[in-house]
């Protein structure tokens, strides 16, 4: 590989009449399938992994993403990753990383869960280099990535709501809620009742709002685990946004009478407000109440898929994390979120088969909150009795 610095002819000269050459960074002049020729080499046929023979699929059971989306992901963070110090950047060849290895290095670091140690062997890198790539790449992603993941436009609502009523029957809807926990374990000097779980676990809470195609709009984290999901939603920007009419205050659907405002959907861990419809409870429940159940389940599942998803795809939040830096850890999470929204963007696919098999939250207890607002309630009567009658959306 070419040096990842050159000297221009260019000079200027000093208080001393000395000529000093300007040095500026370059990316390495490299060949692009000179690291994964080597990676697919040495790990295609390594114990403990089912890697398929095929080289396009191998590259996106290691990396999550296709060829052509891990180009995409390269061209977005490849500015940042070659105007700053290399910082002894090298494998144990001696050469310089390209910014494909270095994105590579820090996708399967994401993707696997493994510690650098592991992670760092698999690509004849040392574990300092790891956590300095992976962590230069999140920083880069978070920056360069933002418009994979903001609150929708009217426009791209509109979509989104055509897209629930479809599927769903439920007009207006404009998203499912959840959220999940991220274990770790923490120092002595940090554990407090705080971080602690109703499991008896350290953990960082994730909220997350998905649309009906499971790509995040809306996320929260940083917060500790031992907060209830409501608790979680009232510190949330999205909760005083939507309570203050600044979000979720598009055009009221009119179905017979009954006024039919913006909403998502959430669990019984939610509280019914007129923006957020929750279940009715199961016992004694009518045939109109049953049958917007049945279908406010449904869409539901988009949040719990979404997350199952992305912990599946990204196994370093599925993973117990060893005293993470709980700072930098939302960090983290928020670039597994932007990935999670890439592949969908790019037309990649979210390869089911890597989601995981169990609940995301497995072992985790749902905690009803008995919060019922009166106009919430009317809301979900209107949606009950919308559903009951037959009315659905014809596209």
């Amino acid at each position: 590989m070419a040096p990842l610095q050159k000297k221009l002819k260019k000079t200027k000269k000093t208080n001393k009449n000395k000529q000093v050459s300007l040095v500026v960074p370059v990316e390495p002049k490299t060949n692009d399938t000179d690291w994964w020729d080597s990676f697919w080499h040495k790990n295609s046929t390594a114990p403990g992994y089912s890697v398929p023979n095929d080289e396009s699929q191998g590259f996106k059971y290691f990396f999550r993403v296709s060829e052509t989306t891990f180009e995409y992901i390269c061209s977005l963070v490849r500015e940042d990753l070659i105007s700053r110090p290399p910082s002894g950047l090298i494998n144990i060849e001696g050469r310089l990383l390209s910014v494909e290895k270095q994105v590579a290095i820090a996708l399967r670091r994401l993707a696997s869960g493994e510690s650098q140690v592991s992670v760092g062997a698999s690509f004849g890198v040392g574990q300092s280099t790891v956590s300095q790539v992976t962590w230069r790449f999140i920083e880069a992603l978070e920056e360069r990535a933002k418009c994979h993941l903001s609150w929708p436009d009217s426009n791209r609502m509109q979509e989104i709501k055509v897209g629930f009523e479809a599927a769903y029957g439920l007009p207006n809807c404009c998203g499912a809620i959840d959220a999940t926990h991220v274990m770790m374990t923490l120092p002595a000097v940090q554990t407090s009742d705080d971080w602690c779980d109703q499991e008896k676990n350290y953990s960082m809470l994730i909220q997350g709002i998905v649309d009906h195609e499971m790509r995040f709009i809306d996320i929260v984290t940083g917060l500790p685990g031992g907060m209830t999901f409501s608790r979680l939603l009232k510190c949330s920007a999205f909760f005083k946004l939507s309570q203050n009419g600044e979000r979720l205050n598009g055009n009221v659907r009119n179905l017979g009478g009954d006024v039919i405002r913006e909403y998502v959907v959430g669990g019984c861990s939610y509280p019914l407000l007129p923006w957020l419809m929750t279940p009715y409870e199961i016992n004694g429940v009518s045939d109109s109440q049953s049958t917007f159940n049945h279908k406010h389940e449904a869409a539901r599942l988009l949040a719990v898929k979404a997350f199952s998803l992305l912990k599946g795809s990204w196994r370093i939040l599925s993973k117990v994390m060893w005293r993470p830096d709980k700072s930098k850890l939302p960090s983290i999470i928020l670039t597994c979120c932007l990935l999670h929204n890439i592949i969908i963007d790019c037309g990649d696919t979210l390869d089911p088969e890597v989601a995981l098999s169990d609940h995301h939250d497995s072992g985790y207890r749902e905690l009803y909150c008995k919060q019922v607002d009166p106009s919430g309630r009317t809301m979900r009567e209107n949606l009950a009795k919308h559903l009951q009658h037959g009315w659905w959306y014809c596209p």
